[in-house]
């Protein structure tokens, strides 16, 4: 991840704009505007991290945004601790040292948005950990909030996961929709594999064994099984797998914790879950501010 890159700044800048973190009136009017202070974050339950590197961008941001409070800062964390680490409840993830301005501003931006990266990323962990032992590997969806889905991917990748398409863009699925308005799925998958371009795999959503039988024999170079049993996934599996061309085969459609098992053993070589990004639960952190006297 990039922190520094254009598309990551703007992010967290807007967050910063958003909570008016260079008119905070409760610090200006309480604290010194020359005292040094010290964050430290804490994680108040057991998680996989992620997000660390939004710490010194977002401090260099709120710098540049009041510059009163312009200032050497550091961030500091032991080695063994960085974005993918599994740590317990009470382990310190950061301190950060700076203008106790700046801390006191941008401390709920900072934990807003590492409690839900590792939200995320600790979700995941659990997808992966569930189906481990097997070559099914687990992949993310499109469903992030929007405006954060590189924040949100970034997560599912420190905890284990793949990502999958990144923006409508980065690859073909032809889903029901294109399907009923496209003319059906042999034509619009025909067209797909026509006009696509090198690198972009042609997907297929199937929902049926005609589906099926009409994705393998037009081509489709991957095919997402979609709201399908463990047993109907297994049924196909054995199909596509006798097809004469290498197809890609994903599962997908309510995976949970306690069923995507099943899916992985049937033979699949992905899995996508919504739950990652759409209804993972943020992590408990805390900042715990005291006076720097260094």
């Amino acid at each position: 991840m990039d922190w520094n890159s254009k598309k990551i700044r703007s992010i967290l800048e807007a967050a910063l704009a958003e909570d008016r973190v260079a008119n905070d009136v409760t610090t200006t009017l309480t604290i010194d505007p020359g005292l040094r202070a010290s964050g430290t974050i804490i994680a108040k339950e057991p998680c996989v991290i992620s997000g660390l590197g939004c710490i010194p961008v977002i401090l260099d941001i709120f710098s540049k945004m009041n510059p009163a409070t312009v200032g050497r800062f550091q961030v500091v964390s032991h080695p063994e601790i960085f974005d993918g680490v599994k740590v317990k409840k009470g382990q310190s993830l950061a301190v950060i040292r700076h203008n106790a301005h700046a801390l006191l501003s941008t401390e709920r931006v900072i934990l807003n948005l590492m409690q839900r990266m590792c939200g995320i990323a600790t979700l995941t962990n659990e997808y992966v950990r569930a189906i481990s032992g097997t070559k099914a590997k687990v992949l993310d969806t499109r469903k992030t909030i929007p405006g954060l889905r590189v924040l949100d991917k970034y997560a599912v990748s420190c905890g284990g996961g793949v990502n999958h398409r990144l923006d409508l863009q980065d690859g073909i699925l032809i889903k029901n929709n294109h399907i009923s308005l496209g003319g059906g799925l042999p034509a619009v998958l025909e067209k797909a594999l026509k006009w696509h371009k090198a690198g972009q795999i042609v997907q297929v959503e199937v929902r049926s064994q005609t589906e099926l039988d009409q994705a393998i024999a037009g081509g489709a170079e991957s095919i997402l099984l979609d709201n399908m049993t463990p047993s109907q996934v297994k049924k196909a599996v054995k199909q596509i797998r006798s097809a004469p061309q290498k197809i890609l085969i994903e599962a997908s459609g309510g995976m949970n914790l306690k069923g995507i098992r099943k899916y992985a053993e049937a033979g699949v070589d992905f899995i996508s879950v919504g739950a990652l990004t759409h209804s993972a639960v943020a992590v408990d952190l805390s900042m715990r501010i005291t006076a720097d006297l260094y």
